[in-house]
């Protein structure tokens, strides 16, 4: 790790380490009877953070103040580090249920694992950015999401003014970093960035005017690059999980009038991991497939096949019928169409079991596909609902509709105990796990597959109720995920 000890040079404040502490002492003391422009600014990081946090994780602020913004997160363990002992004091006396540690960042030693490390308005002001993120990322573990956010060099000028004249806490000399500058240092740090983005584009208190720009003109171009605010979420750099044995895999199929692809799909889902189970989930069927399914597993009973029939509609409902009846520690879902091969399954597998994703989302719009496999305005209409929601997401998802969609099975329970933040609005199934997967900050990656043509039966899809269901899908992830 780096050393900033070694550039110290005594009473420069770019570099010495207690000349910045007593610094910072002092602004304490003075914050016991001074408020500036910053109230404002603080409600709007507070409300930020709480949708990317949800109440009662472990959580770690570096550079945590007087502890207010680690409060307002309502931690089940909340640990707050400032190496001004004056900071602490306060933070310990306004919050006593948390934790407050007088700690230098640059020489960070804790124990215990934390589900999110908050770094707010803190990288800007650190004399070495590596050696505290070095450090950060030796208290992460690989679920950890780490949530900064710094304030961006166009309001330079403007927060110089504010702070001559006395609006605003004063501050040493600035490193002024942008979102590519922490990027690659979080990168030489060990930890990868999973998307990144603005906030706070008016920060003073005025409700009307402050609430639309900070909610609605900061998410919009060209208005987002003026706001004062950029947020980085980062996570630690991939590795395998380490568990005992190669986990099992669940491949869920939901199958509504499939009978002709049932001996297919038997035949062609490899063996992957620890062993594979399929789950069939039935439901409303006008053919003879729950009788086929039926049959086929009697004639195989050494195989961990599984038929359940679906209680209500729709292919959303019949995936979490399948999710929670699966006994896997991975979750596939498979359309029984086959116009996603069962070959391609292995690739997903492995791009969840390296780490490398929390989610993986197949992609059928990347590889050219069979000529009748997609009709022409479906294939327009998948385009457009990709762009809408890579930018909604804040993170590109070309392909919202593929039907193979991989996780693992905790983290499945993680989306659907947060459920009721979303409420019971898709009826298709995808958009419910992708949501979610935003909401819990995964690390989501599009992994391209061939798309076939039906050999079965005919599509489930209507192209035009469905195209407005979609529409309503969009205004859904625009209230609820972009404009918080």
């Amino acid at each position: 790790m780096t050393n900033p000890e070694s550039t110290d040079v005594p009473g420069n404040p770019l570099t010495d380490s207690d000349t910045r502490r007593r610094f910072w002492d002092s602004t304490a003391i003075k914050m016991d009877t001074w408020n500036g422009w910053g109230g404002a600014y603080h409600r709007r990081l507070l409300r930020v953070y709480r949708h990317l946090i949800a109440p009662g994780q472990r959580v770690l602020e570096v550079g945590c103040g007087r502890g207010d913004l680690l409060a307002g997160l309502e931690p089940v363990h909340g640990v707050g580090v400032d190496f001004s002992g004056e900071m602490v004091e306060r933070a310990r006396d306004r919050h006593p249920e948390l934790t407050f540690i007088e700690a230098d960042a640059h020489a960070l030693e804790l124990e215990g694992d934390f589900d999110a490390i908050i770094l707010s308005d803190l990288v800007n002001d650190v004399i070495d950015v590596q050696a505290v993120l070095e450090h950060v990322a030796a208290v992460s573990k690989p679920s950890t999401r780490i949530i900064l956010n710094l304030h961006s060099q166009a309001w330079r000028p403007i927060l110089s003014l504010a702070r001559w004249m006395g609006l605003a806490k004063p501050l040493l000399p600035q490193n002024w970093l942008t979102r590519e500058d922490v990027g690659h240092l979080l990168f030489l740090s060990g930890l990868e960035v999973i998307r990144s983005w603005q906030e706070v584009l008016y920060p003073l208190p005025l409700p009307l005017l402050a609430g639309f720009a900070n909610r609605f003109l900061a998410r919009i171009w060209p208005f987002r690059h003026a706001s004062l605010s950029n947020f980085i979420l980062a996570r630690p750099a991939p590795v395998r999980r380490e568990l005992p044995a190669e986990p099992i895999v669940s491949v869920i199929v939901a199958a509504r009038n499939e009978a002709g692809n049932v001996a297919s799909i038997l035949e062609r889902v490899p063996e992957m991991g620890g062993g594979t189970e399929l789950v069939f989930v039935e439901g409303g069927s006008t053919d003879d497939t729950y009788a086929v399914i039926e049959q086929q597993i009697a004639e195989n009973p050494e195989k961990p096949w599984k038929l359940f029939k679906q209680p209500g509609k729709g292919k959303g409902d019949a995936v979490r019928v399948g999710f929670e009846e699966a006994s896997g520690e991975i979750l596939m879902i498979l359309d029984a169409d086959l116009t996603v091969p069962p070959e391609d399954l292995p690739r997903f597998y492995e791009a969840l079991r390296s780490g490398k994703a929390d989610f993986v989302n197949g992609v059928r719009l990347v590889y050219p596909m069979e000529k009748r496999a997609m009709r022409f305005f479906n294939l327009l209409g998948n385009k457009f609902f990709s762009m809408a929601f890579s930018w909604l997401l804040e993170q590109p998802i070309k392909d919202t509709l593929c039907g193979t969609k991989v996780l693992w099975k905790s983290d499945y329970e993680r989306i659907a105990a947060n459920r009721s933040y979303f409420g019971d609005f898709d009826p298709f199934g995808d958009f419910d796990l992708i949501f979610g997967a935003v909401k819990q900050n995964f690390r989501i990656v599009d992994l391209p597959i061939r798309y076939r043509e039906r050999t079965y039966g005919d599509t489930n899809i209507q192209r035009w109720r469905h195209g407005v269901l979609l529409l309503r899908m969009v205004l859904f992830a625009a209230r609820r995920i972009k404009f918080v």
